[in-house]
């Protein structure tokens, strides 16, 4: 009988979630049950963490204890910045990344025996506050490195959006901007098992720990296919340069058959739910800086892409030019979706560890069949 292969794994149910799901009856992105706009619309990037963390929207009790044992973690320590420092000034920002976070999880689990089963979930929920409390550090040395500039330490007086833009520029922003920015780390946070998420829990599956799994993921995300998109729109935005160019430019990228990033999903067929959210907020961003022709370039691609293809946007398509008005290089977009996507990376660990099976898929063989060696002539 021929074996039914689904490339890619198209299709393939592997496990159960409860973390999120793509309710088809509404085209919603749901968290744990919630729908992502309602809770960009009204909670902290904080707060959802813990609800992609616990099942439940955190009471003012568990955002104290976020804060609490989260903020102390907020500075770039020296041992992860020495890391940072000796890869090349031209390495990409998801290298800095990778390296730093095995760094930190060399040094949480110094002492620890492979031979052991693990840290228990509540140590493990412990090691996810750590890690997203320090991810925006390293994110902003990152581009501060790039610019010739020293890090600017967290203060603990500020949100996690805030802070984060805080240690990045060095100014503290207007509301409109911290804002869109909440909201994109919220509408980013989480998305089921998407290729990074799958490889985390591939990893976790074979009792590894968990910022090996986070490591792993970075890796997963790097690739233009999945997190590196959010870079392509922004290089794509450069090389048109105007909304005037729109139509020449897709009639030659079109021709010569080149991916589009930003357009399409494996999961959404009738539009990506989380785009409204983010073109709100890059609408409010446009006219905070004042920057129409970014507006009209987005709206003139977009118009002209679904006429002809009838494709629709995904996330990465506002967020791209959102990062970019807020003032992060566009290589640090990526990186700024680790920092969000941490959030479900780490909730999917526990969920695995909670219910473990060592991930093993079969594959079918397609090589020559079964030979075997001649004997060779005996040497006289």
């Amino acid at each position: 009988m021929t074996e039914e292969i689904r490339r890619g794994l198209a299709g393939v149910v592997a496990d159960s979630t409860a973390i999120s799901r793509v309710n088809p009856e509404t085209n919603s992105l749901l968290y744990r049950g919630y729908p992502v706009q309602e809770l960009a619309d009204t909670q902290l990037f904080e707060a959802v963490a813990l609800l992609l963390w616990n099942g439940e929207l955190p009471t003012d009790d568990d955002l104290e204890w976020l804060r609490a044992n989260g903020r102390p973690h907020r500075m770039l320590r020296d041992d992860v910045r020495a890391a940072i420092d000796a890869l090349p000034l031209g390495s990409h920002p998801m290298d800095e990344v990778r390296t730093a976070v095995s760094v930190i999880g060399a040094r949480e689990g110094e002492g620890e025996s492979l031979l052991e089963s693990g840290a228990s979930r509540e140590e493990n929920v412990a090691r996810s506050l750590r890690l997203f409390a320090a991810l925006p550090a390293i994110v902003a040395y990152g581009q501060r490195r790039r610019h010739g500039l020293d890090p600017i330490p967290s203060r603990e007086d500020l949100t996690y959006a805030q802070n984060f833009l805080w240690m990045t520029h060095g100014d503290l922003p207007d509301p409109v901007v911290v804002d869109a920015f909440n909201r994109s780390m919220i509408l980013y946070a989480e998305h089921s098992f998407n290729a990074s998420t799958f490889t985390a829990r591939v990893i976790t599956s074979t009792l590894s720990d968990l910022h090996s799994a986070v490591v792993g993921a970075i890796g997963a995300l790097k690739g233009p296919l999945h997190g590196g998109a959010n870079e392509m729109v922004m290089h794509t935005f450069d090389e048109i340069g105007t909304a005037g160019n729109v139509r020449p430019w897709l009639d030659t990228a079109l021709a010569e058959r080149r991916k589009i990033m930003g357009f399409g999903h494996r999961v959404y067929k009738h539009g990506d739910s989380r785009v409204p959210t983010m073109r709100a907020a890059l609408g409010a961003l446009v006219e905070h800086y004042d920057r129409p022709d970014v507006l009209a370039l987005y709206e003139a691609l977009e118009r002209e892409f679904v006429e002809r293809k009838g494709i629709y946007p995904n996330l990465d398509f506002p967020s791209g030019p959102a990062y970019h008005l807020m003032g992060f290089d566009t290589p640090t977009f990526t990186p700024l979706f680790v920092a969000a996507r941490v959030t479900g990376w780490t909730a999917h660990i526990l969920e695995q560890q909670a219910d473990n099976s060592l991930i093993r898929p079969l594959a079918a063989y397609n090589g020559v069949p079964e030979r075997h060696v001649q004997a060779a002539e005996p040497v006289s």
